[in-house]
């Protein structure tokens, strides 16, 4: 991880050495019931505001409860779109869209993301959000990280988030579709209940923005993706599994995302959420390994493979443990694979997702100045050593120490959030309690929701010729 932002949360260095070592998931099952309660949690947050004149009242009032940034980027598009459509129009768009998943549930989801933070929705468990969201967002996207890249075509602004649609989980509204209101940032969705459990949700957040949201912001990206994941897979294992991947690159080039950006921490989190989503609608924790062809998703069991292949490719010395154990609990997992009609053997499964990985991960792309995804943004030892760190003081009521320029960002956060819980079951609500804590802290610091007009917070820094510190206890 190559964030090297200068804000943050800093006090007395913990002792990280109980964290080191092989991969721990002793309390996964602990996870997967509380993965399970929350997606059984039908919260759906506050009412659609679907009637126009009130709306509009309450869209001009939090109007200055956002920085200048998303004023100018999201909130007066937004709110100029609304008066250009007038109420009947409005209205027209929620009859035409009465499950609300297509334009009326865009229309009303960007106005939640204006409402919820301007009326203190969940508001601490907001700030912890936004603060990861913006944190994977500018990963991938800061100058910082992209030297001798472009920036990106589009959405060059972080996400808004909100909360709601329980039944949806965590989704993501992105940039080439906030659009269509005039809004220059992607919206990012969990279910309320997340705001107060299910700590694996959050996890999956890395597929969302690090992956959706990044993939849509470089023109021809997919493309390019897609067209080498499917060189590669056809030459190695078979055409028709290599067009299943690359039709559904969108998801697949996500989960890659994801794990750049979170390390090992997302890869074993897929398998547990999703293992709590099947104990939560089919009474048993197991990975589907039926993948129907209208799904624009792979399988679940072959996003297991991906995840595990994807960590190997880390250049962390623990990299190696995690893709096993994870490859391991996804072989529990395998019943007849069936992708797209398709039967598949678990050996056909597994080869092509190390496929998948290496071309998603490692190609030069054109959309990228032949740059690769892997180039902008990995996981290493240091980051392993932060989320140690993060571990240390969730427990207790201590603040994250000082790492001079080192810094502790949020995704180190919630993989050590990740980690803790996977460790020591007994004490998931504490943990999930202090990861919000600790994340609503760096909102507070953070310089894109201060007063001035700042775009990603990593191009804010100084350039030193020499820094005088103390050894930090990453590099101890």
């Amino acid at each position: 991880m190559n964030r090297k932002r200068n804000f943050g949360v800093q006090k007395s260095v913990p002792n990280v050495a109980a964290h080191a070592g092989q991969p721990d998931i002793k309390s996964q099952q602990a996870c997967i019931e509380d993965a399970r309660q929350a997606a059984l949690d039908g919260d759906p947050g506050p009412e659609d505001p679907t009637e126009f004149h009130a709306l509009r009242e309450r869209l001009e009032a939090a109007r200055s409860k956002f920085p200048p940034l998303y004023q100018q980027e999201f909130v007066d598009p937004y709110i100029a779109a609304l008066d250009k459509l007038g109420p009947e129009k409005f209205g027209q768009i929620l009859v035409r869209d009465p499950k609300r998943e297509r334009t009326a549930g865009l229309m009303l989801d960007m106005a939640e993301a204006i409402l919820q933070r301007g009326e203190h929705y969940q508001l601490r468990a907001t700030d912890a959000f936004q603060e990861l969201v913006g944190d994977l967002y500018d990963g991938f996207l800061s100058a910082e990280d992209r030297q001798g890249i472009n920036p990106p075509d589009n959405a060059k602004t972080p996400p808004l988030v909100k909360w709601g649609n329980p039944d949806s989980g965590p989704y993501t509204w992105p940039g080439d579709s906030t659009s269509s209101f005039g809004a220059r940032a992607a919206v990012v969705n969990l279910p309320p209940a997340n705001a107060r459990k299910g700590l694996f949700a959050w996890a999956a957040l890395g597929h969302e923005t690090g992956g959706h949201d990044i993939l849509h912001a470089d023109n021809g990206l997919q493309d390019q993706l897609a067209q080498a994941v499917n060189t590669k897979v056809a030459a190695e294992v078979g055409e028709d599994i290599a067009d299943y991947w690359a039709t559904r690159i969108d998801e697949t080039a996500s989960d890659v995302m994801g794990i750049l950006n979170m390390g090992p921490a997302a890869a074993i989190g897929l398998v547990v959420y999703f293992r709590g989503l099947s104990l939560a609608s089919d009474g048993v924790a197991v990975l589907r390994s039926q993948g129907p062809a209208s799904d624009p998703h792979p399988a679940d069991i072959v996003r297991g493979y991906l995840a595990a292949e994807t960590v190997a490719l880390l250049p962390f010395s623990q990299s190696a443990a995690w893709s096993k154990v994870i490859a391991g609990e996804t072989d529990k997992d395998v019943r007849n694979i069936v992708l797209a009609g398709k039967k598949v053997s678990r050996e056909q499964a597994r080869k092509s997702a190390r496929g998948v990985a290496a071309a998603i991960a490692t190609t030069k792309a054109k959309s990228l100045e032949n740059h690769a995804l892997g180039d902008i943004q990995t996981w290493k030892d240091t980051d392993e050593q932060k989320v140690s760190v993060v571990r240390s003081v969730l427990t207790t009521t201590g603040d994250l120490p000082d790492q001079g320029q080192s810094r502790i960002f949020a995704a180190h956060i919630v993989a050590g959030a990740v980690m803790e819980a996977l460790a020591n079951g007994a004490d998931i609500a504490v943990v999930f309690d202090r990861m919000v804590q600790i994340l609503s802290k760096l909102h507070a610091q953070n310089p894109v929701w201060g007063p001035l007009f700042v775009r990603h917070p990593g191009n804010i820094r100084r350039d030193f010729a020499y820094v005088r510190h103390q050894r930090s206890i990453v590099e101890e």
